[in-house]
């Protein structure tokens, strides 16, 4: 029987500028890289006045491909060092993928 490992796509978004400590929690719990890119969030007014925060609109998105086994693992610490309870204000969340190429020197 052949050998399928499971991946999950895990998901944060935070603060600009936090990308960084999110990917150091990933990689320190298994993660072996992720993709980084610029965002703008868009934030409505009313939660701004409502719950007292300042919502930036600039945020960091990063994408990690990690197998379903470590994923909570490195979801908690990034939630950790990321999360809505801190400077970062970040949300975490995972998308289960099918398939994935490119990993395992190109078999899925």
């Amino acid at each position: 029987m052949e050998d399928v490992k499971q991946y999950e796509m895990i998901y944060t978004i935070v603060e600009q500028g936090y990308s960084d400590i999110v990917m150091q929690a990933a990689k320190e719990n298994g993660a072996r890289g992720g993709t980084v890119y610029l965002a703008n969030g868009t934030g409505a007014k009313e939660y701004e006045k409502f719950y007292g925060i300042e919502i930036s609109p600039e945020k960091e998105v990063i994408l990690i491909i990690v197998e379903r086994k470590i994923k909570d693992k490195i979801m908690k610490a990034i939630y950790e060092v990321a999360g809505l309870d801190t400077k970062g204000a970040g949300i975490c969340f995972s998308i289960s993928l099918d398939d994935v190429y490119g990993l395992n020197n190109g078999s899925n």
